[in-house]
């Protein structure tokens, strides 16, 4: 007697969209639409969750409370981050409600937050002096760190940059902004005579690389454009450079928690707003579109008030007589 094997249950299938295009789809599309990098990668953060919790359903039927619990993530999160994470969501539904995806708005129930008021976050030019000065710290991150306080870059600006952006006689590299304009940062001495020594006769890839070999395949292979063509190592990642700045100024610090690489672009901004720069000046060497955004870069802080009270000090004064 042949025995017939009972077939085996098919696989499960993934679960049909029910009402239009999945929200994994819509996601996609959104993120393809993002032209700027930086903002594409920071939004694609944002997004995954949403794709994790809601992914083959249909965008159509997305509703306040799975935004409500994709942000729940971040709840515990400062407010700068809660907003930035919000922006991803508000600007992925304003996309979908103009390509007819929603009707109405997931995140109307979802507010900014209003983040704490900070005292002042630019580092004494003193301590920034010893901290490029320190042999310890590798070269990669001496020349990082200068051409950030030197720019007055972002960053993310800085990281994206690739050895053919670099104009070295006229110590400027061409870097793509927050808007996604092609703009020029500069940088000074210190930055220039470190560069060759970075760039070890290398005429094409990232400037800044990782310390190891980027993988060749699987979900962490970078794209080819980060991959340096001599080494095979990657692109230095932001959350790595990050990491090695904080580390490296926890002693520095006198609140023992390392500082972070804005603050590098907030302390070249003020300390060029106490040696007497115009707004104009400060407007050119940021690249701000608007005069307002310098506000919060160029509060003359706490050693400006030491030194103001200081010079005003009538024991001080009889002293001088």
């Amino acid at each position: 007697m042949t025995v017939v094997p009972f077939p085996s249950p098919p696989a499960d299938p993934a679960p049909a969209t029910v009402g239009g295009e999945s929200v994994a789809a819509a996601v996609d599309r959104y993120l393809d639409s993002v032209q700027t990098k930086t903002t594409r990668d920071s939004y694609a953060e944002t997004l995954a969750q949403l794709t994790a919790l809601a992914g083959y359903r249909s965008a159509a039927a997305l509703t306040p409370e799975d935004y409500a619990e994709v942000m729940n993530r971040w709840d515990t999160a400062a407010a700068a981050t809660w907003n930035r994470h919000l922006s991803a969501l508000t600007s992925f539904t304003a996309w979908a409600g103009r390509q007819e995806i929603l009707a109405t708005n997931p995140g109307r129930r979802l507010e900014r937050r209003k983040p704490a008021r900070r005292g002042d976050r630019a580092i004494p030019r003193t301590r920034l002096d010893k901290l490029f000065t320190d042999d310890r710290h590798g070269l990669r991150e001496r020349v990082l760190w200068r051409m950030l306080y030197e720019t007055a870059a972002r960053a993310e600006e800085l990281l994206s940059l690739n050895i053919e952006d670099l104009d070295l006689e006229f110590r400027r590299g061409r870097v793509t902004s927050k808007g996604g304009a092609t703009e020029y940062v500069h940088w000074a001495t210190g930055t220039a005579r470190l560069l060759p020594r970075l760039l070890r006769g290398r005429t094409t890839g990232p400037l800044f690389l990782a310390d190891r070999r980027a993988p060749t395949s699987g979900s962490r292979a970078p794209a080819a454009a980060d991959i340096c063509p001599e080494t095979g190592r990657g692109r230095l990642s932001y959350p790595r450079a990050e990491y090695l700045f904080k580390t490296a100024t926890t002693d520095l610090d006198p609140h023992s928690t390392g500082w972070t690489l804005h603050q590098l672009r907030h302390s070249a901004l003020q300390h060029l707003a106490v040696d007497g720069r115009t707004a104009p000046e400060l407007q050119a060497k940021s690249r701000h579109l608007h005069l307002g955004s310098l506000g919060r870069y160029v509060q003359l802080g706490e050693q400006t008030s030491a030194q103001v009270t200081a010079d005003a000090d009538p024991a001080a004064r009889r002293r001088l007589r």
